[in-house]
């Protein structure tokens, strides 16, 4: 089984611009904290990316840049 890649910097703000656009949801101009909560609240996850302390999420895409540390 590969091992899940985390994404960080320009990687990232690629990667929500395009995983917005496939949810049919315009990104464009903003800060990629906005974009990634709307992603979330899209696909039905709490809008948690940089709001928390502590992470149980070991699989989420955001995990790296978000900050939390995964309990």
């Amino acid at each position: 089984m590969a091992k899940k890649q985390f994404l960080k910097g320009s990687a990232l703000s690629a990667y929500a611009r395009k995983k917005a656009a496939k949810l049919g949801l315009d990104g464009k101009g903003m800060k990629l904290a906005d974009m990634v909560w709307m992603i979330q609240e899209k696909e039905g996850h709490a809008s948690c990316f940089k709001r928390e302390k502590e992470c149980k999420q070991n699989t989420c895409c955001w995990q790296l840049s978000c900050g939390a540390k995964l309990s």
